[in-house]
């Protein structure tokens, strides 16, 4: 059996969380947390400490460091993949902003744990097992995210469970890609994926993208209150397939005038959005426009806005290039109607 080795890059979560008197903080190293769990037959592990922080901390400058970390340890050939350790909480961002930009066949599996390290019944060290054998079995599917036995892309995937072992699925897809048990990883779908984007310079300023939900009794005033403090994307998080009001539809054809990209996507959990109703719908919002998120949900549409605004090109370019990163057109939101 030829050896296969893999970087373990950890950035904190709770995964790497122990108790610190008054509650649970990342605070342990990736050997501390390699330790606890065993290691797939064949299989050697190189550990990078990156950062340790909570994922509710995380930002655009780690992911972007994470990035960039990740192209610098795939340019040894020796490398057959990577595992990232990775708090729950902000798991879906970090990794599709990876899977955006990812141009290599070698996988980039991200992981993480529902319990705290050393917990007696922790899912971490089954997890980091999973991730290992995944990382060296599978090629060519992009980034990955493997928890609780499943495989999942990391596109659409996005936590759907607060507290228990089976945190994450993509509710819009019929299946995981795939599943893992006796000692093998069941491959069951290839990820539709975009081009890869290429990686950001070091000195790219990052912009300011927020998300503003929509609600019974909500005006624009957050929305607003977001392009005051300097957003060039906002998410606005619609109801039903890509719903608001007239007086958002408003608010969105000046924001989208002074140049800011905006995109819908809704709060409801499963489904495509479409462009159906009038009366400050998505018909509207679109005819405003705004974008369509598809399939994807806030944290991920989030992250495709600051990805096509992170791209050179005109505010155009941007607007095409955000559609194909969400996986819409402009022909098939008009097929949605």
């Amino acid at each position: 059996m030829d050896t296969k080795n893999i970087t373990l890059i950890s950035t904190g979560g709770t995964i790497a969380s122990r108790w610190q008197g008054t509650g649970y903080a990342a605070d342990a190293g990736g050997d501390t947390v390699l330790a606890s769990a065993a290691v797939p037959d064949g299989v050697e592990v190189r550990v990078l400490d990156l950062f340790n922080v909570n994922s509710s901390r995380m930002t655009t400058e780690r992911q972007l460091t994470l990035l960039r970390t990740v192209r610098e340890v795939l340019a040894d050939p020796s490398v057959d993949g990577i595992v990232v350790t990775h708090g729950t909480d902000t798991l879906e961002e970090s990794a599709f902003l990876l899977d955006l930009h990812h141009d290599d066949p070698r996988p980039v599996v991200f992981t993480g744990a529902q319990k705290p390290l050393g917990a007696t019944d922790g899912d971490g060290p089954g997890n980091m097992y999973d991730a290992l054998q995944v990382a060296a079995s599978v090629r060519d599917l992009g980034v990955l995210v493997v928890f609780d036995g499943k495989v999942h892309a990391a596109r659409g995937t996005v936590k759907t469970q607060t507290l228990a072992a089976d945190a994450f699925s993509d509710p819009s897809a019929d299946v995981p890609v795939g599943r893992l048990g006796f000692g093998r990883v069941d491959i069951r779908r290839t990820p539709q994926r975009p081009a890869p984007l290429a990686v950001p310079p070091v000195e790219t300023a990052i912009p300011r993208v927020d998300i503003v939900m929509h609600h019974s009794d909500a005006d624009p005033a957050l929305f607003e209150a977001a392009i005051a403090a300097g957003a060039r994307g906002i998410v606005l998080v619609a109801t039903g397939a890509g719903n608001a009001t007239p007086e958002f539809v408003e608010a969105v054809g000046s924001a989208v005038r002074a140049g800011v990209l905006v995109a819908v996507s809704t709060r409801v959990p499963a489904g495509p959005l479409a462009e159906i109703y009038t009366g400050g719908g998505a018909v509207d919002l679109v005819a405003a426009g705004a974008v369509l998120s598809g399939v994807l949900r806030a944290g991920q549409t989030r992250v495709a806005v600051l990805s096509a605004l992170l791209s050179e090109g005109a505010a155009d370019v941007r607007g095409k290039l955000v559609r194909e990163l969400l996986g819409v057109s402009e022909g098939a939101v008009a097929q949605a109607a």
